[in-house]
């Protein structure tokens, strides 16, 4: 899926089209979107409040750098999974260093009982994909970015390459065993 084309500048052109009608269009882009946005971070966070707070956060960089787009450059999806893994690092940054416990104090929005449910059912369905990530620690990290971009994020191995910082070729070398597995695995869950 990519953007449409006149979302690519609506929301930040002085003249032409409205804010309305840019909305509109990145609501397609998100509802196609945010389950996949979501389970990316289901596989790397244990904590619904977590996977709600980072899905919410790549949402919000989308939209403030929609600018940025390129569809010449890949796909809608292969641009969120990229802003994805940037929202991830940066997490990370802020856990590492002591930030977490600011950035909790920053009032997040409490979850309720059903959305905690929900996410959680997400995690669990995940469980499949970090079995996946773990089956792969002998391949290198950007060997493993790739394989987890093609097979549990279903992006095309240009996109998965481009994001993983890899030759195109690099990201077909996989074994034909780990890619068996991934997909058996994949069209197994029945949460998925």
């Amino acid at each position: 899926m990519s953007i449409p084309r006149a979302a690519t500048g609506s929301l930040y052109s002085s003249a032409g089209v409205s804010s309305d009608g840019a909305v509109a269009e990145f609501e397609v882009v998100y509802r196609a979107n945010v389950a996949g946005v979501s389970a990316f971070f289901a596989r790397r966070c244990n904590g619904p409040q977590a996977v709600a707070d980072l899905t919410s956060e790549t949402f919000v960089q989308a939209v403030a750098s929609l600018s940025t787009f390129d569809p010449q450059r890949g796909s809608a999806r292969a641009w969120l999974f990229g802003i994805a893994r940037r929202v991830y690092a940066q997490h990370c940054e802020r856990s590492a260093i002591g930030r977490e416990a600011v950035v909790a104090l920053a009032a997040p929005r409490e979850l309720g009982e059903e959305e905690i449910e929900e996410l959680a059912a997400r995690i669990d369905a995940q469980r499949a994909g970090r079995e996946l990530l773990a089956r792969c620690a002998r391949l290198s990290p950007l060997e493993q970015a790739a394989l987890e971009l093609v097979d549990i994020d279903e992006l095309e191995p240009r996109e998965a390459a481009s994001l993983a910082s890899l030759q195109v070729r690099c990201a077909s070398v996989y074994s034909a065993h780990e890619i068996d597995f991934a997909r058996q695995r994949r069209s197994s869950d029945p949460l998925r």
